[in-house]
């Protein structure tokens, strides 16, 4: 079978991801736009196509429609409204509902059996309905969750403590909204705690940078999206790949009944196993106000 994917919403963050792919050596034999402006995306193809001769991989792009989902490996879901500036995530969550119920309709439909990747917002809440739509088992619906946040919690780390991000271990977890938070208990560089580099104030104030992270790019620029895009390239290659890495991504918690981020081994199979990891007091406090937050979002659709 080709390692064909789906791309559903090309808008800024989706076209991010297509040409995070293109950039990056990957499995991906296709990829395949799907989005209600067909002209656009037929130009989005065309130039990305022309990106091929330099390109470290042979991806072969056009645009399609929901028959391509059938022998797809995985389906990116990046339509959505937008976050505007002064919303939240979860003020989106009405408008993106009902259309994620056409799009997760569409796809079934067309005998599709692989893994959903999910980056619209709110998004765990969308990674839950996404789940519920198609029916498939848990495993195999995955919310880009707080990969994002992480990256930029170690890129913020690194800059302070002046170390590589990628030798910093730490996980945002929880929700990926406002009332995510740092496990700050279980960071390390090095195998040494957190602590020996970095003062509680300084903890503190990188926590409150994460958070705002997306409010401050969506003022300055309009949207983020470039991060995100090479999150779903990352989550993209450890399933295609089988990689059984570690990702803080948003999946299903059976004991709540939702999805939310902590750490997962993900895999070929998608997400192999959540990794519950222990919290302090404090933490656990935290994860249960975030748990709520998604229970409350999902309680309030349900509802209409």
């Amino acid at each position: 079978m080709k390692n064909k994917v789906v791309l559903v919403g090309c808008g800024n963050v989706g076209m991010s991801y297509a040409y995070a792919l293109l950039n990056q050596q990957t499995y991906v034999d296709e990829l395949i736009f799907i989005d209600i402006d067909k002209e656009r995306i037929k130009g989005e193809a065309m130039d990305l196509n022309h990106c091929l001769a330099y390109s470290p991989s042979k991806v072969r792009v056009r645009v399609g429609d929901y028959k391509d989902c059938r022998e797809a490996r995985i389906v990116v879901i990046a339509a959505g409204a937008n976050q505007n500036p002064g919303e939240t995530r979860m003020d989106l969550i009405s408008k993106n509902s009902k259309i994620f119920k056409s799009i997760v309709d569409e796809v079934m439909e067309n005998g599709f059996k692989g893994i959903f990747l999910v980056a619209t917002n709110p998004l765990d809440v969308m990674s839950y309905l996404t789940l519920k739509y198609s029916g498939l088992e848990n495993s195999k619906v995955i919310g880009s969750g707080t990969t994002l946040d992480t990256a930029r919690l170690r890129y913020l780390i690194s800059e302070k403590v002046h170390i590589c991000p990628k030798d910093i271990q730490a996980f945002v977890i929880g929700e990926h909204g406002d009332s995510e938070f740092v496990s700050w208990s279980n960071a390390s560089i090095a195998l040494t705690s957190i602590d020996a580099f970095l003062e509680e104030k300084e903890k503190d104030e990188i926590e409150e940078m994460v958070r705002n992270s997306a409010y401050e790019i969506i003022k300055k620029k309009g949207a983020t999206y470039y991060g995100i895009g090479m999150c779903l390239v990352r989550i993209t290659s450890a399933i295609l790949e089988d990689k059984n890495i570690i990702l803080p991504v948003s999946s299903y918690d059976e004991e709540n009944g939702i999805c939310i981020s902590t750490p997962a081994v993900v895999n070929k199979n998608g997400v192999q196993k959540k990794i519950f990891i222990p919290l302090n007091e404090r933490e656990k406090q935290k994860l249960t106000q975030s748990i709520k937050v998604i229970k409350d979002a999902i309680a309030s659709l349900e509802k209409n």
